[in-house]
């Protein structure tokens, strides 16, 4: 899990969001604006680190890993109170338990030291805690989602592919985020920062955080 390489003082302690569209380099600025402030980077080792506080394998939350639950009988979207509602399967009850559990890591995390964390709804979980926070989301046109996912990925060779799978990876990131928040996945609304990643380069994007951070909340994130 990565380790956090900077002190833990009041003044460095905060936390990075990042909602992301498929294939649109949001991981990649997470990396980066980890590496920029040398803070930790959380993306899939926080599932590892859900599953190993929940007793559960790790396959179950790597499944489950930004997935709405699946109802009984209802197409319904609620967002608040479905954990007492009858409709409610044991899958969903699963679904929940993975979703409380990376919860509580991601708090643990924000308690602790400076870091970032990549989707699992990380914004919105966090919107209480008293750390200073940054929520973003990055987007970019699809052609160049196309262009990335095809770049990176051995497996898919075809631009409908690549088309398809950012669409349904999408969709997937919505619903989960629509149904376990009160906000609407994307929305500009919904976070500090929209940031479309083919205008500016993940260098200057992170310089735009930076100063973010330094005029809301009066400390330089690149100090060590």
């Amino acid at each position: 899990m990565s380790q956090d390489k900077t002190s833990d003082t009041p003044s460095r302690r905060f936390v990075i969001t990042v909602g992301r569209q498929f294939g649109s380099g949001g991981r990649e600025l997470g990396h980066k604006l980890a590496e920029r402030f040398s803070i930790g980077y959380y993306d899939k080792k926080l599932l590892w680190e859900a599953a190993s506080r929940a007793g559960m394998s790790r396959e179950i939350f790597e499944k489950n890993d930004e997935r709405m639950p699946r109802l009984i009988g209802s197409s319904v979207g609620f967002s608040m109170g479905y954990g007492q509602l009858p409709w409610y399967n044991g899958e969903a009850m699963m679904t929940d338990s993975i979703y409380n559990s990376l919860a509580d890591v991601m708090e643990h995390l924000a308690d602790t030291a400076p870091c970032v964390i990549v989707g699992r709804s990380a914004d919105y979980v966090l919107r209480d805690h008293a750390v200073p926070k940054v929520s973003l989301f990055v987007h970019a046109p699809m052609d160049v989602r196309i262009k990335r996912i095809l770049s990176r990925s051995e497996d898919i060779k075809q631009t409908n592919a690549a088309r398809n799978l950012a669409e349904k990876t999408d969709k997937l990131r919505a619903a989960y985020y629509n149904f376990y928040t009160d906000k609407k996945w994307g929305d500009a609304a919904s976070y500090d920062l929209t940031l479309d990643s083919s205008v500016l380069s993940m260098d200057d994007i992170c310089d735009i955080v930076a100063l973010y951070i330094r005029k809301r909340y009066g400390f330089d994130p690149e100090d060590k």
